[in-house]
């Protein structure tokens, strides 16, 4: 069985460290072989809008954007919550980096449901 691990980000570009830290932790797994998915909710779909990860800077971490190229070249799926990029305006999929997929909650639940462990920050 291979190891999944799901990453719930549910803070934006205006809690630079933790919404940096999941991405910090992805690479990490991918890199260890671990298959992620990364979650985004509430303000943490701000982070998957196009031109966004790129002022989201938090000290001692590598920038954002730099880590979201990362973890889309090892592999990492972004899920990104429909209801909340339309409560905010983004527009989807024109309005998203490379790679986000627009879903609704179940597709959460079975990615978590048959994930090895699950974070949120």
């Amino acid at each position: 069985m291979t190891e999944k691990l799901v990453f719930m980000v549910t803070k934006g570009p205006a809690d630079a460290e933790l919404a940096t830290v999941p991405f910090v932790m992805a690479a990490a797994a991918l890199a260890s072989d671990v298959e992620v998915v990364m979650g985004f909710q509430g303000p943490g779909v701000e982070l998957m809008a196009r031109g966004v990860a790129e002022t989201v800077n938090a000290p001692e971490f590598p920038p954002l954007a730099k880590l979201l190229g990362d973890v889309r070249e090892l592999g990492a799926k972004l899920l990104v919550c429909s209801p909340c990029l339309k409560s905010r305006g983004i527009a989807a999929p024109e309005g998203l980096v490379d790679g986000a997929e627009v879903v609704a909650a179940g597709r959460f639940i079975v990615e978590i449901t048959s994930a090895t462990n699950a974070l949120v920050y």
